[in-house]
């Protein structure tokens, strides 16, 4: 058992939550900053880790082709600059539980779409579940979600200072989040199983070098757009420079490269339908970090919303072990 793609993958897939829970933390801890700064100085960072491991990665890089490269970038945009630039702009608007909790239906929103989907051209059609056996553990994980949900949003009512527009432009900005990261993880996982033999490191390397280039020109325009409309801030690290530079270097280093690589290694081990669910560990870890940050324990309809999840993982792996599954691993 603990040999097997499932297992392994399973536990890559976990490490990566983890490391991708970090970046709900960010904005709550910058609330001054915009989140445009927040999104191009996190992947200005994450560009510049790469840059040092592309050494290390050379002949993974030297494979890549020309179409390799736009692909890297295409992800780079999305998954990276886009999504980061929504999440925080909508945790900025609403709080750290809300947006967590529209994010976290990206394990049921990715399974769905994983299954429903049609391999492009050119791309190794994947061998789909039976909704019968996916069916259970969506119904798990959406119930957990709208659990949790249901607290949060009865907490959001009761807040004196509550701004009903301001949190439906975050809610909104979320559902933009949610479509950016629909579109990656199958994107992502298309490519990396149809090339079996590339390392996934390297392909996080390639990622990040191609978020370079977009995360200074973001950067770039950003201290442009605040000096010709005469926004008072203090460019080029704003008010707090030390802590904010140590902070996006943290997330760009454990989240976008080390919880990319994670991510790959899980993406090569499970087809995307279980794959996606696992997600839900992004979720778990983001909850997770903000109760630590609220210093209180969650209340029990939170708590039982947190054991349907991770109910509903369990189910997934169990549905990932069956005949289908194994064929669709391309090991």
């Amino acid at each position: 058992m603990f040999a097997t793609p499932v297992f392994s993958g399973t536990l890559f897939a976990l490490a990566a939550g983890l490391m991708w829970g970090l970046v709900f933390v960010g904005p709550l801890l910058l609330p001054e900053y915009p989140a445009a700064l927040q999104s191009f100085g996190r992947y200005l960072a994450f560009g510049l880790i790469a840059l040092p491991l592309a050494w290390f990665d050379r002949a993974t890089l030297r494979q890549l082709t020309r179409a390799d490269w736009r692909e890297a970038l295409r992800l780079a945009l999305v998954g990276n600059v886009v999504y980061y630039l929504f999440l925080a702009s909508a945790i900025q608007r609403t709080g750290g539980p809300l947006p967590t909790m529209i994010i976290g239906t990206l394990p049921v929103v990715i399974a769905v779409t994983a299954n429903l989907r049609t391999a492009r051209a050119g791309m190794r059609a994947e061998a789909t579940l039976p909704w019968g056996r996916l069916l259970p553990s969506l119904l798990l994980i959406g119930s957990g979600i709208a659990l949790v949900n249901q607290v949060e949003l009865e907490q959001l009512r009761a807040a004196p200072d509550a701004d009903l527009a301001r949190y439906l432009l975050g809610a909104l900005l979320a559902v933009g989040a949610v479509a950016c990261w629909t579109w990656y993880p199958i994107r992502n996982a298309e490519w990396l199983r149809a090339h079996p033999d590339r390392s996934p490191r390297g392909w996080a390397t390639a990622q990040g070098l191609a978020t370079l280039p977009l995360a200074l020109l973001g950067y770039a325009l950003t201290w442009a757009w605040f000096a010709a409309s005469g926004v008072d801030f203090a460019m080029p690290f704003g008010p707090r420079p030390w802590f904010f530079v140590a902070l996006m270097a943290a997330i760009g280093l454990l989240a976008s490269w080390l919880g990319t690589l994670c991510w790959n290694e899980a993406s090569q081990r499970l087809p995307p339908t279980i794959a996606g669910q696992l997600i839900v560990f992004e979720t778990l870890s983001a909850l997770a970090y903000a109760f630590v940050l609220r210093g209180h324990w969650p209340a029990t309809p939170t708590l039982a919303g947190i054991v349907l999840l991770v109910a509903g993982v369990l189910w997934a792996l169990r549905s990932g072990t069956s005949p289908e599954a194994a064929e669709a691993h391309p090991n």
